[in-house]
């Protein structure tokens, strides 16, 4: 299968698999595995914070930083199409009692600064006290959009003057970092705290990072422990994420040229409804015409050659290029699809 449905499909490198089978390892639940510390000790240093925790997942690194930063009451500001606010079961509120405060992505990822003025609360004995702005980079449901440094400093303007913090959801934040050809520290430098992902394009077998002062992290590491995600001999795991980050980041810009080229290829297909320009990333969120397939029905169709895509919606479909997909599938699945379109 040529599996494009996303980059969490990944699998771990020759090199990871050799390092988690020689890991070596303690129980991190009393802070002794000295990989997992190596590894937190590294994500800190990478993402210019004081200090990072070792989590399963990317949805419970934005949760156990939600828990941090906000109180049962308080309000964030979110993204209507953030992964936070659609796609982690609403976690803030069932598990934190933190209300959501949604407006409106633009096309380019980021949220309109008069929007997040408009939403933070004034101090009214009605309402919910606003905490924190969440932001997302790359923001994944518009084509994997990089939010650039400039933008992110203009929301921690936004934030210095009503006295909010900010947490990035940076999942795929090495992948905007390549695409704007930055170093990543320019885009975290902003944000009091962010979360991102070894299991995506860094094609780690699983885990997460979340950095940010040290204070923090320790208050973290309680919220942790809250939701379940104490582990202990976490090295193995956290091997993989360490030849992840030394080995991993530069080679997505090769991920990013099949995407633009996997879109450009598909705008150019009659039923098809993209502009490739929007793909700055790995992420190609694409359309189909009304009235003829659905989503649903075209990715049936395309799995039957070998071919997987997502459907996103009833007419919208996404495919993700990541480690182990190379050019000339590419050419195979572009040709899989037109021919599911014919």
């Amino acid at each position: 299968m040529i599996d494009l449905r996303s980059d969490t499909v990944t699998q771990p490198t020759p090199a990871m698999r050799e390092a988690m089978a020689r890991a070596e390892v303690g129980d991190d639940g009393f802070g002794e595995d000295p990989t997992v510390n190596r590894l937190e000790e590294r994500a800190a240093e990478m993402l210019g914070k004081d200090a990072a925790l070792f989590v399963s997942s990317g949805t419970m690194g934005n949760l156990i930083a939600l828990l941090t930063h906000c109180g049962r009451g308080d309000e964030i500001i979110v993204g209507e199409q953030a992964h936070i606010f659609i796609a982690e079961q609403g976690g803030a509120s069932v598990l934190g009692g933190i209300a959501m405060y949604p407006v409106p992505n633009l096309p380019d990822g980021t949220l309109p600064l008069d929007a997040i003025r408009r939403a933070i609360r004034s101090d009214d004995v009605h309402y919910p006290r606003t905490r924190l702005i969440c932001l997302e980079n790359t923001q994944m449901r518009m084509n994997g959009a990089p939010l650039t440094p400039k933008y992110i400093q203009q929301v921690r303007e936004i934030a210095d003057t009503h006295h909010l913090k900010i947490h990035t959801d940076g999942a795929r934040i090495f992948n905007a970092a390549v695409a704007l050809n930055v170093n990543v520290q320019e885009l975290t430098r902003a944000s009091d705290t962010v979360q991102f992902c070894l299991s995506k394009g860094l094609a780690a077998p699983v885990g997460s990072l979340l950095v940010g002062p040290r204070e923090f992290i320790q208050n973290a590491r309680r919220a942790r422990k809250l939701v379940g995600g104490g582990m202990r001999q976490a090295g193995i795991l956290a091997a993989a994420g360490l030849v992840a980050l030394e080995t991993m980041i530069e080679r997505l810009s090769e991920d990013h040229a099949n995407a633009k080229y996997l879109a450009e290829q598909l705008a150019d297909m009659p039923g098809i409804e993209l502009d490739p320009a929007t793909v700055k990333t790995n992420m190609v969120i694409f359309g189909l015409a009304p009235h003829g397939l659905d989503a649903r029905q075209l990715a049936e169709r395309v799995k039957q050659d070998g071919v997987l895509v997502q459907p996103r919606g009833e007419y919208t479909l996404r495919a993700a290029t990541h480690y182990g997909i190379t050019r000339a599938e590419i050419q195979t699945a572009l040709a899989v699809i037109r021919r599911a379109l014919a």
